[in-house]
């Protein structure tokens, strides 16, 4: 018996020992970058990266936010295009994969199918370009930073659908027709509230998708002034590139290098994109594995 009990005890103990000594190696990569971000270029350059500074020096973010005017309209055109992009994308694949969940909807089978054709084949780039360039004129507007990645993947739609398909009861749906709610009514009121989880994980995925989109910013816009926060770290990374291949045949360029941190700032970046999306996971930490596995049960 006491064999059993400590068996009992030890099991469970090792297998969150194992995870949490996983998580923690997880999270070491985010720390070495930040410690990086915060070290002395010098330093860097002498013994190379360490968990440990051995100087501290906040010199990469001075250079970043040199100008925080500039810093703080991409950050509120990312948010600004983060929140809409992912609150009307959201809607939109829940609008196209409720019906699709139906039994009862007609060519059901063939609308999946085209669905998951687009999955695999595409226009192209240069007509998928022209058509928001010419047809819908987006150049040089915010809506050609939302607009392109409304339907941000055909697996979205599949796996919402497989959600409502095994997870909402048919007999609410019914029960709630016969007392005379409409469609709409039932969408709104009775869906996507039993449909936390499953939003909650795809809101997730469209979230990150425009976070971290910086290439439709660079097709689509000239104007600094509507930059985004990714495509602006981008154009920093890529100027500071564009100098040290140039500096050897400039004397003032390479004195300038001299003084400007290139490796903290390489990581200074990675912060500031992706900061303020570790504070967006705890809202949807609470429902993400069970949209993800309510979702994979049935295709």
């Amino acid at each position: 018996m006491r064999t059993a009990s400590v068996k009992k005890i030890i099991g469970p103990s090792l297998i969150h020992l194992f995870f949490w000594a996983f998580t923690l190696a997880s999270l070491i990569p985010f720390i070495l970058i930040f410690m990086v971000s915060i070290s002395s270029e010098d330093s860097i350059l002498q013994k190379g990266y360490s968990l440990f500074p051995k100087e501290i020096s906040f010199a990469a973010y001075q250079f970043l936010f040199n100008d925080f005017s500039e810093i703080a309209k991409a950050y509120g055109v990312t948010i600004l295009t983060t929140l809409i992009g992912t609150v009307v994308s959201l809607l939109m694949t829940a609008l196209f994969a409720y019906p699709l969940s139906r039994p009862d909807l007609p060519l059901r089978r063939t609308l999946s199918f085209y669905i998951f054709f687009t999955m695999l084949f595409g226009g192209g780039m240069v007509p998928w370009y022209m058509t928001y360039v010419n047809m819908f004129d987006l150049k040089n507007t915010i809506f050609a930073m939302i607009i392109p990645n409304l339907l941000l993947s055909a697996f979205n739609v599949l796996l919402m659908r497989s959600f409502f398909s095994s997870t909402i009861p048919e007999s609410v749906v019914e029960s709630a027709t016969i007392d005379g709610a409409s469609e709409i009514r039932i969408f709104f009121s009775i869906v996507l509230p039993l449909s936390l989880p499953i939003m909650a994980t795809i809101g997730l995925f469209n979230t990150l998708s425009y976070w971290n989109d910086w290439y439709n910013c660079m097709l689509f816009i000239d104007k600094p002034e509507l930059y985004n926060i990714q495509y602006l770290m981008t154009k920093t990374l890529t100027n500071i590139q564009y100098l040290l291949m140039k500096s050897g045949s400039s004397a003032q360029v390479g004195e300038l290098l001299a003084k400007m941190p290139r490796e903290t700032v390489r990581m200074a970046l990675a912060i500031v994109g992706i900061a303020p999306l570790l504070f967006a996971y705890p809202f949807f930490q609470k429902y993400y594995i069970s949209g993800i596995t309510s979702g994979a049960v049935k295709g």
